[in-house]
């Protein structure tokens, strides 16, 4: 535990050290004199939660992961506790920690992240199950998959694909169950879908499509040694499960409190819970009333650092709603890299019509989405493309047409030099199946250095 004296009589504490928490951490000090205390059970250090598996694959080091030097809290005076949290106390603002300390608080906040969602399956507890979110995770999942021939994953999104490549960077052959059709389809359309699951079985994953989990079952030792399928009752020998269905906000320690809660901690506009003083931010804050076109509860690394920046605003005298702008994500499926700016769904919406490119080897697409009356652009997804996000925010902010989005596609190329340029293939199918009759536009380079 590292403590400094208090410059200011007003305590700030925040329960986790994730990237919510020490953004809000971060930019307090730099408003304000408060007493900062940051309570993490899972680490000294903050770090980035997406390294992770590139510790296990050997491409990092752990230390290589922390952004800060130790030296950086000490700087600037945030102390850093590591405990747990077993009980808040929200009427005489006090927090009861698993060592028997009590670290009282003028205005706390709660950034206490996800845990892996289990669905109540039988042997789901058993040795050699696990999830992937925290730095124990990853220390778990060195010891269970050692010296093991076959992993199974449950569970298609972008948690599970990194385990995947995890386990294989390591010789350990993985079978893939999805309870969809297409990989990821609640999220990604078809043709997407489709392009993704091919690189994945390319990768030598055994992918089983249509399939849930039924049963976890115990060998000799008491640990993990098959799994069952629903379907077809196929056992599947196996000597790890990696439970990657998805994740739930950490607030199980709340919930015989007097905090608001649904399946995350609930507040309003201003991140504030039902209690004076006490906010919530990160994965285990859930709107009361989301911001326009996003979801109650948004689990993604850039909107918890958002969030981390409008609390300590708010708290620091700067009373600032939560603003997370248009939405946007990134992942990378093995090879293949992937971004999203706008809305794509995985289904059209009424009214709008859309436009998909893919590479004739099949590695590569974008798929633009617009309104069909306006040809007012909602959104694109890119896969094996770069794209610039400033241009994609920019344009949305303009409400920019599609033919004007596939005119100045030059203009948003974030590809390094040499990479082939597919912007005139694109343009000429766009054409062919619309009827347009769009030209390229001159990469402008004004235009490129006004987007940064």
């Amino acid at each position: 535990m590292h403590t400094f004296a208090a410059i200011d009589m007003k305590k700030i504490v925040i329960i986790g050290n994730g990237i919510s928490g020490i953004t809000a951490a971060r930019n307090i000090r730099k408003l304000s004199d408060f007493e900062i205390t940051v309570i993490s059970s899972e680490t000294d250090y903050f770090f980035s939660r997406t390294a992770l598996m590139y510790i296990y694959m050997g491409h990092m080091r752990f230390k290589d992961t922390q952004p800060y030097e130790p030296h950086f809290w000490t700087k600037n005076r945030i102390n850093l506790v590591r405990d747990y949290v077993e009980k808040v106390d929200f009427e005489s603002k006090a927090l009861h920690l698993k060592t028997g300390q009590t670290i009282s608080y003028d205005e706390l906040i709660l950034a206490t992240g996800s845990k892996p969602n289990k669905f109540g399956w039988k042997g789901q507890d058993l040795p050699g199950v696990q999830g992937l979110y925290s730095y124990q995770d990853l220390e778990l999942l060195e010891q269970n998959s050692k010296n093991i021939k076959r992993g199974v994953i449950v569970g298609g999104g972008l948690i599970g694909i990194e385990l995947a490549e995890m386990l294989l960077s390591r010789g350990i052959a993985v079978t893939f169950l999805v309870r969809e059709a297409n990989f990821w389809s609640s999220v990604l359309p078809k043709q997407e879908s489709e392009l993704i699951g091919r690189h994945i079985k390319e990768h030598h994953v055994d992918m089983r499509y249509n399939t849930n989990l039924d049963e976890i079952i115990a060998g000799p030792d008491g640990r993990v040694c098959a799994v069952k399928t629903k379907e077809t009752g196929e056992t599947i020998d196996c000597q790890m499960v990696g439970l990657t269905a998805g994740v739930s906000p950490n607030i199980s320690f709340l919930k015989d409190s007097t905090l608001e809660t649904e399946r995350g901690i609930l507040v309003d506009e201003f991140l504030r819970t039902n209690h004076d003083g006490v906010y919530a931010i990160g994965d285990c804050a859930q709107f009361r009333v989301a911001p326009s076109g996003r979801r109650p509860i948004e689990q993604v690394w850039y909107t918890g650092r958002m969030m981390g920046e409008t609390v300590a605003n708010t708290i620091c005298g700067k009373p600032s709603s939560y603003q997370p702008g248009h939405w946007f994500n990134s992942a990378k499926f093995f090879d293949i890299e992937y971004q999203t700016y706008g809305w794509v769904f995985s289904k059209l919406r009424e009214g709008e019509e859309d436009f998909y490119w893919e590479s004739k080897d099949g590695k590569k697409c974008m798929h633009f989405v617009y309104e069909k009356s306006s040809r007012k652009f909602i959104g694109i997804n890119t896969f094996g493309i770069r794209l610039r996000h400033h241009a994609f925010d920019r344009w949305l902010n303009e409400e920019r047409t599609v033919d004007f989005i596939i005119e100045h596609l030059a203009d948003a190329n974030f590809d390094p030099e040499l990479y082939a340029q597919h912007e005139h293939e694109i343009v000429r199918e766009f054409n062919t199946k619309t009827g347009g009759n769009l030209k390229l536009k001159k990469k402008s380079w004004t235009n490129i250095l006004n987007f940064s």
